[in-house]
């Protein structure tokens, strides 16, 4: 196991580097071959007020006339070491990681990030607990009545859940559930937890209900296919031949071992959440990472969107990690090699 978790480890580091590169190019070289000088990228710096003048003197402050791969070691120092950035009047640091500093507000991303973290993990957190729970349970109960009419109602909401883009769920559940019943509150008006409980999960319920409906229908899908082909393998018979309750047969020998491409469905889904649920803040103007992801974008900011890109993959590569490790704990026929 300490092996298999040091040789995944090492593998993370190495995938956030390749990102890290793909990230760079795409914002600094990718300019340079659609024919952006230094001085064009500089110009995002000083406003529009800026004369070419001291465009130029920015681009030299930041070291845009550099080789690419100078601007890239200085990009890698900046997240591991720090940085010293050149601003003018004076020089301030900026310590790791280092994501570099907002075109727009000027002030470094990492920051902003973290100020934002806490809104989208109560976003994801909550609603992946709510897909999880009702997704797998109507995934296995339609797998157990299947051609029933509770399997037929459930798979045509999945289906619907899947086809309807968060945006129309979001802003119909809005329309019912907030402006016509009021039943929740301002889903704007972010509280953190440590605050008010009540009203963090009053102002959450409608994103993670909202959010849940489109993931717990796939999740329902995945599970009713995984059941039905389980509970009709040789060693679920002998399970039952043996006496054994029909509790124990469907969770512990069915269940089980239909949990293992859910998990790792579970491991994507869950990092790019946490990686910013763009359309779900949007469509709630919730202030976390993916808002945040949209206006970067907006605004062209690309000291932000780089900031969102890694981070998003940083996640990612994590969740993947704690799946692949649970795999042996869900399926004991897993291996970790």
């Amino acid at each position: 196991m300490a092996t298999y978790i040091i040789r995944r480890l090492i593998a993370a580091v190495m995938l956030l580097f390749v990102v890290s590169i793909a990230t760079f190019a795409i914002f600094f070289l990718v300019p340079r071959l659609a024919g952006m000088s230094a001085d064009d990228l500089a110009s995002r710096y000083v406003g529009k007020a800026a004369n070419d003048q001291m465009i130029h003197e920015a681009a030299v402050r930041l070291g845009f006339n550099d080789p690419l791969v100078v601007q890239y070691g200085r990009f890698v120092k900046g997240i591991f070491l720090g940085v010293d950035r050149n601003y003018g009047p004076g020089v301030e640091h900026c310590p790791a990681p280092c994501f570099g500093y907002s075109y727009v507000t000027q002030n470094p991303v990492l920051p902003d990030l973290l100020d934002r973290l806490p809104i989208t993990l109560s976003l994801a957190l909550g609603a992946a607990v709510v897909w999880v729970v009702f997704g797998v349970s109507t995934g296995v109960l339609s797998a157990l009545r299947r051609g029933s009419f509770f399997d037929r109602l459930s798979m045509g909401v999945a289906l619907a859940g899947v086809s309807l883009p968060i945006f129309f769920t979001g802003i119909v559940s809005l329309a019912i559930f907030r402006d016509q019943l009021g039943l929740v509150g301002d889903v704007a008006d972010w509280v953190p937890f440590t605050e008010d409980p009540l009203t963090w999960a009053n102002n959450l319920i409608l994103p993670w209900v909202t959010l849940a409906f489109l993931y717990a229908a796939g999740y329902a899908r995945l599970t009713r296919a995984g059941m039905l082909e389980t509970m009709s393998e040789d060693y679920i018979r002998t399970a039952r031949a043996k006496g054994l309750p029909e509790r124990m047969v469907v969770v512990k020998h069915g269940l089980r071992a239909t949990l293992t491409p859910v998990m790792t469905m579970f491991g994507l889904d869950l990092g790019l959440l946490l990686g910013g649920a763009v359309l779900t803040e949007s469509t709630f103007s919730l202030p976390g990472i993916g808002k945040y992801a949209v206006d970067a974008i907006n605004n062209n900011d690309l000291p932000q969107v780089m900031g969102v890109t890694l981070t998003a993959a940083a996640f990612i590569i994590v969740a993947n990690l704690i799946v692949d490790l649970l795999y042996a704990v869900v399926d004991p026929r897993v291996r970790l090699t």
